[in-house]
């Protein structure tokens, strides 16, 4: 259906991952083998079983840790988004491999041997080796027809995403229409009518207060709550009570002075290209020709940087800044460019550098150095890091200890108060949706708190995690069941609200009456403020409806009125005093706007397509064997 064989890098780079990361790798058996119970969603009556999921984490993590480089954490791969979206795509995989059988698609074994041998780690002295190959495999415990198999199966389903990636049109004609309407301008004056101009001449009716109290009910209902007393064992308190010399102090920053001191910072400049790891190889060709020629250009006139920046960078958050990305440390960028930025000599230009982003020319264009600081400016700070860690280790001793106190002596937190020192503390009236910080907006604290267990028999809650070096045992010690409040209850509540509503409907009227006599041509109706150039490219901070309603119609006469609510009830009147064209896009750029935006689609596309796939599939999802269950 379509020609691998000269599109194949996506396959490739797949196919590498296999073979050259071998602790990533469990072998198809494995999940065969898994125990009945052990899978975490269904497809179409297939399972995915915990250690694919397991196997694909680890993937991810080194995927990660390799863009993200010093500031990686792995804490981060218990984020439950990360977890899903791992999830969703062996889901996707799964779907695509039906799709592939469903439309009937193959991959002929001419095609798969020119992939495989194709793979560097494969190759000896610059050709492939068999017995390279069967040496490789074995070692990671599987055998010849299992890899091609997989090869196989990763080939048919790029075929079905690249019919959708790989033959996206976005005309010149659409681009172009594009990049006018995002680029011209308009000279804009405006004037707000608010609601607190009303606020104080508005007195709600009993008969406006109740209807509304009738009419949200929901708004009234008073949830179920509890009042709690409870124990907090942490590293700041325990800190508190650690003591530390000054001996100890001078000694620990001699050791650490770098922790201390001013890291070096870097101010860079760049120009991206487009080419994400989801292009085509002649894509990337295109882009890394381009960012050649822009480097040629800019070498021979190095002051052009940043106008050609603002021109050709692909990078919506830095091309209007001539490609200025500001001052950063290490770990701040994807490790290529950073690696060569912290080599560079200030106003040095280097290029082409890729990253999975595409091709980038940098520019950097100014160093801090360093610095060192005097032991008896900081050495507070010091005592306070040297305090900490020894609370660290305190705490990670007492913890255990913590937990089998208040769960052994569950009726009363006296124990653990005395046995650590400890004040018991009191809180307010809780509910499940909205506790307060610092700590009963904690997930699996709530839970325990509204528990059974704790309700009926007040027992102490177990010692729960809140963060990493904070536990908290909580104890009921009174309980309301959902109730809805009275009308006098919530009165003054009412009455705020429905003011505001009526004074906002004061504004607008007022708004729309003003806006009406502007546009019959009458003068001096109000005193506008300071003029002002908007484009939807650069909307000078208005939201989006305010901006929609100025580049709404095109004025057949100027100046021209409009006006418009916004969310928090004020009315803006807008005068539209000129229309300033936008300039006529070059060839080239209207070329890489109409790449960008035949990207854009084709992803739009892919994800339809996937989730059309999807719903018309079975899909179960077991949600709580997703967590990381420590």
């Amino acid at each position: 259906m379509f020609d691998f064989v000269h599109r194949r890098k996506r396959v490739v780079q797949v196919i590498m991952v296999i073979a050259t990361l071998p602790f990533l790798f469990w072998g198809i058996e494995s999940y065969r083998n898994t125990g009945n119970e052990d899978y975490i969603a269904i497809v179409s009556g297939e399972k995915i079983h915990r250690q694919e999921f397991d196997q694909a984490l680890r993937v991810q993590q080194e995927t990660m840790r390799e863009t993200m480089g010093d500031s990686f954490n792995v804490n981060m791969l218990d984020d439950p988004g990360v977890r899903i979206s791992v999830l969703e795509s062996l889901i996707q995989q799964r779907l695509l491999d039906r799709e592939a059988v469903r439309i009937g698609l193959t991959v002929l074994d001419s095609q798969m041997v020119e992939i495989i041998q194709d793979i560097s780690v494969f190759k000896q002295d610059g050709k492939f080796s068999k017995k390279l190959y069967k040496e490789l495999l074995s070692n990671q415990g599987m055998d010849v027809l299992m890899f091609e198999s997989r090869v196989r199966q990763d080939m048919k389903r790029q075929q079905v995403v690249d019919g959708y990636t790989k033959y996206g049109f976005i005309s010149d004609t659409v681009a172009k229409n594009i990049i006018r309407l995002s680029e011209e301008k308009r000279e804009i004056s405006r004037v707000q009518i608010q609601p607190e101009q009303f606020l104080s001449l508005i007195k709600p009716s009993n008969d406006a207060i109740k209807s509304y109290y009738d009419s949200h009910q929901t708004e009234f209902r008073q949830p179920e709550q509890v009042q709690v007393e409870y124990l907090v064992l942490s590293v700041d308190d325990l800190a508190k009570k650690v003591q530390v010399n000054a001996d100890e102090t001078k000694i620990y920053f001699e050791k650490h002075k770098a922790e201390f001191g001013q890291i070096e910072e870097r101010q860079a400049s760049h120009i991206l290209l487009s080419a994400p790891t989801t292009a085509s190889d002649a894509d990337k060709a295109k882009a890394r020709s381009e960012a050649e020629k822009l480097l040629s250009q800019i070498k021979q006139a190095p002051e052009s940087f940043a106008e050609l920046a603002k021109q050709y960078s692909q990078d919506p958050g830095s091309a209007d800044k001539g490609g200025d990305l500001g001052f950063f440390g290490r770990g701040a960028m994807v490790k290529a460019f950073e690696d060569e930025i912290f080599q560079m000599e200030e106003d040095e230009v280097r290029g082409p550098i890729q990253t999975e982003f595409g091709f980038h020319i940098l520019k950097l264009s100014a160093v801090k150095a360093a610095e060192e600081v005097n032991f008896d400016e900081i050495k507070d700070q010091v005592k306070e890091k040297l305090r900490k860690q020894k609370s660290s280790k305190e705490f990670g001793e007492k913890a255990e200890e913590f937990r089998n106190t208040v769960f052994e002596q569950s009726d009363s937190l006296q124990p653990a108060a005395d046995a650590f020192g400890l004040p018991i503390q009191k809180s307010g009236w809780i509910s499940r949706e909205d506790g307060k910080p610092p700590y009963f907006t904690n997930g699996k604290l709530l839970q325990a708190m509204f528990s059974e267990d704790s309700i009926k028999d007040k027992r102490n809650s177990e010692a729960i995690e809140i963060t990493p070096d904070t536990l908290i045992s909580a104890r009921v010690i009174g309980h309301r069941l959902a109730a809805m409040r009275s009308i006098d209850l919530v009165r003054e509540e009412i009455t705020k609200i429905v003011a505001r509503q009526q004074a906002t409907d004061q504004a607008e009227k007022e708004g729309r009456e003003k806006l009406e006599r502007l546009q019959k041509g009458e003068k001096n109706v109000v005193e506008w403020g300071p003029s002002q150039l908007v484009s939807r490219n650069d909307p000078q901070g208005l939201d989006n409806e305010i901006l929609r309603s100025i580049f709404k119609d095109r004025p057949d006469k100027l100046p021209a009125y409009t006006g418009i609510t916004n969310p928090q009830g004020d009315f803006s009147l807008i005068r539209i005093s000129d229309v300033i064209e936008a300039i006529a896009p070059d060839e080239d750029k209207i070329k890489v706007f109409s790449r960008q935006l035949q990207q854009l689609y084709a992803q739009e596309e892919l994800s339809s397509y996937l989730a059309a796939i999807k719903q018309r599939s079975d899909v179960t999802i077991m949600r709580e064997r997703i967590e990381n269950k420590q």
